[in-house]
């Protein structure tokens, strides 16, 4: 079946175009047409805009849900949740936790993996266990070890090959060595929870790192004399930096000279949402830690530090757009193409090109979601 969307605005990787019809065909993109076309329905969304549906490549939980909780009903209610916020691609993330926590949970995302019904599960993020407790943030430091690449490798049979990222910290045991086998497994590699200096996160992306964990957030800081992690972050090149852009974990202005040092093309927007999201303020647990939600923050309830968030990608977007310091086509490629380009599945997510799959949200002009869309089909009405 053919239909073509009419639009205002489409926003492609390489250019926005103006007006005209872009062609679905059997829930995949076809071509764009700036002339009406003579056959076929027509979507009409005229005074709106059509970008890809966004790709969340760091999300512990939402509607409730957590992916250590190792349900399988849970993460079908993220996957479904999570059209309310754009995202229509994600990566269902842990946390820091037991080895058999984590091979449970790597499990029971497995076995839903292909039959969710909504945002896709493009792959399973680990973030942890392998990191330092000087910048744990809200991960248990009893669970943080050096590498193992037999464990790994126990999890991620459990997981049926589906952990396309792992998080560490540099200043690790073993690390180089870790690094350089599981990024020829095709596995992403990120550096973060870590007090590296320069040099020990150097080597760890020499040795195929390619990833920082939530910039600025759980890593050493930079000094004059020092660079540390954040001056890893951004002096190393054709890096990729995780950022949180919901205003409590790194400011605008912080957030403003991250984007001129990376350059767009490097920063992909994350929300770190734990169960939370899309519920009312409130008692939360984020793992093993009581968490109180309110006034738009997660923290631990001890210390009173950020324990994740509870952003929604679509505001990370209106977020940098709103403080000036990414525009509209800016922002929206760094929640889809970037972030999805950042752990190697743009090739089957993140933009409106031809021969994808027909995944793609309907934006108002203040960039507010009116729709989304997956495989053609609209399964999310605001």
């Amino acid at each position: 079946m053919t239909q073509y969307v009419k639009a205002d605005r489409f926003y492609f990787v390489d250019e926005t175009k103006e007006g005209g019809y872009l062609q679905l065909i059997d829930g995949h993109f076809g071509s764009w047409q700036s002339q009406e076309p003579t056959e076929g329905d027509i979507l009409d969304y005229s005074g709106y805009q059509i970008a890809p549906g966004l790709v969340d490549t760091h999300i512990h939980g939402f509607a409730g849900w957590d992916v250590m909780d190792g349900s399988p009903e849970g993460i079908h209610a993220m996957s479904e949740g999570l059209l309310s916020t754009g995202v229509t691609s994600f990566l269902p993330t842990t946390l820091t936790s037991s080895s058999e926590a984590l091979e449970k949970a790597s499990a029971a995302v497995a076995s839903v993996a292909d039959d969710v019904k909504g945002a896709k599960i493009q792959g399973i993020y680990f973030e942890g266990p392998y990191f330092t407790e000087e910048y744990k943030g809200a991960q248990n430091p009893d669970y943080m070890f050096d590498p193992s690449l037999d464990e790994f490798a126990k999890w991620q049979e459990a997981a049926g090959g589906r952990i396309k990222k792992i998080a560490l910290a540099p200043e690790r045991q073993g690390v180089e060595e870790f690094v350089s086998t599981v990024t020829k497994q095709g596995v992403t590699v990120a550096l973060g929870h870590s007090n590296a200096t320069y040099e020990e996160a150097k080597a760890a992306v020499d040795a195929g790192a390619s990833v920082w964990v939530h910039a600025y957030n759980g890593m050493r800081g930079l000094t004059h004399r020092e660079p540390g992690m954040v001056g890893a972050v951004y002096n190393i090149s054709n890096t990729y930096a995780e950022l949180i852009t919901d205003g409590h974990h790194v400011s605008p202005v912080a957030s403003e000279i991250l984007m001129r040092e990376k350059g767009h093309d490097h920063v992909a927007l994350i929300t770190d949402c734990m169960r939370a999201g899309g519920q009312p303020d409130g008692d939360y647990m984020l793992g093993e830690f009581p968490v109180i939600v309110e006034k738009g923050t997660a923290r631990l309830k001890d210390s009173g530090s950020l324990a994740g968030s509870i952003l929604k990608l679509k505001d990370g977007i209106k977020n940098v757009v709103q403080w000036g310091i990414a525009t509209p086509e800016e922002a929206i490629k760094m929640a889809s193409y970037v972030a999805a380009k950042s752990v190697g599945i743009a090739d089957v997510c993140g933009q409106l090109t031809e021969g994808y799959a027909a995944d793609f949200i309907v934006l108002d002009n203040d960039l507010e979601l009116v729709a989304t869309y997956l495989d053609g089909q609209k399964v999310y009405q605001a």
